[in-house]
């Protein structure tokens, strides 16, 4: 056996090793391993006839044998895939969903994985592409009271919303929880309200004298406008969706694509809830909801009244054991289980593996703690914008989750809990979230802070010379010889921004059958045909986020996605 063979036998060993060690020495992604093996077996049986001296015909006639049939089976496999592709491509002009599970060749469902017992038979969807992300600083399984005493109401949480909208209430006014304070002027049926009970200190401008934030100093003691709500089951539809356009309600929902306020008018194809988040630093959901779990099931009640199709749950099949009874046990919505490496937790990965969205096409989608908001106001007639947030990051000294309010004052939930002087916080997690600062006030809708090492310094030689550890999906480093490694992440981008090339990364780790790399070229040259044929309508920013995070040119993919959505929203 020559060197030449040897080093490649060695070199595709250290890559088997590392796929085998990297699932925990069990069999959890065979699709990942057995390629490998079958390369490694390749190679010893055609090196093995060159290299031997005095081999018997009969050796050589077997080898033969052997390769016929690991071709037969790649070219048989290689078939099996192409037609389900065109037959998937066929089924989305013509309108037809076709299940992920049908959709499988029968030999990659050979390599596919049990399902967990806890699943009981439900459909599973097993996601081989994505990447987890471990950072140090988790949030412990605890929930802490971090009340602030300022809160805000920031319009440019609402993307569509006017810029200007009109201000219901004037600075030394006191408002109730659920009482409105702003009116979207291109849509006046839509009130937004306050958060907590308090009295009105600041309305913030920003440019163009745009509304910035209406800052409420919040009482000690929350006091709520009530308010008299339908019935779920007996009212009609128009007098549910009047209710929450009055209350604040309507403001929970989010639609896509574009991810923006939905307008009273529509109605959803679907609705879709993910039940867990995958991205760094999460929040653990099977917390949120604990003594929650009736007011979730009554917005899920409300949410079936609102739409024609079906109130989709994703539920998180990663675990060991079964996510907590709230979601598993709800009823009246169609659930699907999901497995796999983040993104497998976002609510767009698991609309495009339920129900694509296609042109023409609009579905609604919340996070758990809207649909908990949404179930108190339709129950209890309150609008109760109390949240769970979880704080995490290698800069915070006990990582853990706090209950608050919607709009919180950043600096207030974290004072005391941060170590040193040079960090980032994020609103949000590290890959989609927004940066902040210690004046700042938590978004709307954001269930997690992340403080996390700024990242003003350059690594001399740090391309050439790898020496810190960092989360990266090369094998430059040995990460995927340590999967359980934490790392202490700053926010260096190790390199500016470069020629935008194909490379292939993207596809590794977005589960859809998608070609991001060639839509985000479409959007950058303004081709709204091919924008619309590659899947902009499916895509969001905190989608195409691991992709950004991957991308050896830097380029700024979630910049470009919403540019192109609102592009493609300005002419629809």
């Amino acid at each position: 056996m020559d060197s030449i063979t040897i080093y490649v036998i060695i070199l595709k060993g250290y890559y088997l090793c590392g796929d085998f060690l990297h699932h925990r020495r069990k069999m959890q992604d065979k699709r990942t391993f057995f390629p490998s093996f079958l390369s490694i077996m390749g190679v010893l049986l055609v090196s093995s006839p060159l290299s031997a001296q005095g081999a018997e015909s009969s050796n050589n006639v077997t080898v033969i044998a052997i390769l016929i049939i690991i071709g037969a089976l790649i070219l048989v496999s290689a078939i099996l895939t192409l037609s389900q592709n065109f037959i998937s491509l066929e089924a989305q002009k013509i309108g037809v969903d076709i299940d992920d599970e049908t959709s499988d060749n029968p030999i990659t469902k050979l390599w596919k994985s049990p399902a967990p017992s806890f699943t009981k038979g439900s459909t599973l969807v097993e996601l081989d592409k994505g990447h987890d992300i471990l950072l140090k600083g988790s949030a412990a399984k605890t929930i802490v009271d971090a009340k602030a005493t300022r809160y805000a109401v920031k319009p440019q949480d609402y993307r569509g919303m006017s810029p200007i909208p009109k201000v219901l209430v004037a600075v030394g006014d006191e408002v109730k929880a659920g009482q409105p304070l702003l009116i979207d002027k291109k849509n006046d049926r839509v009130k937004h309200v306050s958060p907590v009970s308090g009295e009105v200190i600041e309305v913030k401008r920003g440019e163009k004298r745009s509304i910035a934030e209406v800052i409420i100093l919040a009482d000690k003691e929350i006091k709520y406008h009530q308010y008299e709500p339908p019935s779920i089951s007996e009212a009609s539809r128009e007098d549910i969706v009047e209710f929450l356009l009055n209350s604040g309600g309507w403001t929970l929902l989010n639609q896509r694509p574009h991810d923006i306020m939905p307008s009273p008018e529509d109605v959803p194809a679907n609705i879709f809830i993910s039940t867990f988040d995958t991205a760094p630093l999460a929040p653990d959901y099977s917390i949120i909801i604990e003594g929650r779990e009736d007011a979730f099931q009554k917005g899920l009640d409300t949410l079936n009244r609102l739409t024609t199709g079906n109130v989709c749950l994703g539920l998180d099949a990663n675990g060991d054991k079964a996510p907590h009874a709230g979601y598993t046990e709800a009823t009246g919505v169609n659930k699907r289980w999901f497995k796999g490496k983040h993104p497998s937790g976002n609510v767009g990965i698991q609309i495009h593996h339920t129900a694509p969205i296609k042109p023409g096409m609009k579905v609604w989608t919340l996070g758990v703690q809207e649909v908990i908001a949404l179930g108190d106001l339709m129950h209890k007639g309150i609008f109760n914008a109390e949240k769970v947030v979880a704080l995490g990051g290698n800069n915070v000294v006990n990582p853990t989750h706090i209950r608050t309010y919607a709009g919180a004052n950043i600096g207030e939930l974290v004072k005391e809990n941060i170590v040193g002087d040079n960090f980032r916080i994020v609103d949000g997690d590290v890959l989609s979230g927004k940066q902040s600062s210690l004046e700042g006030f938590l978004s709307a809708k954001s269930d997690q802070i992340s403080v996390i090492e700024e990242g003003d310094y350059y690594e001399i030689f740090g391309w050439l010379l790898p020496i810190t550890p960092r989360p990266t999906i090369s094998k430059t480093f040995p990460n995927f010889l340590y999967p359980n490694m934490e790392f202490e992440a700053n926010t260096n981008t190790h390199g500016e921004r470069r020629a935008f090339v194909v490379s292939g990364q993207y596809e590794k780790v977005l589960p859809m059958k998608i070609y991001p790399q060639h839509l985000m070229k479409a959007i950058m040259t303004g081709d709204f045909e091919q924008m619309e044929g590659l899947g902009i309508y499916e895509l969001s920013e905190e989608d195409v986020a691991l992709c950004e995070f991957v991308c050896t040119s830097k380029v700024p993919l979630q910049s470009i996605l919403r540019d192109g959505l609102e592009m493609i929203r300005e002419q629809s």
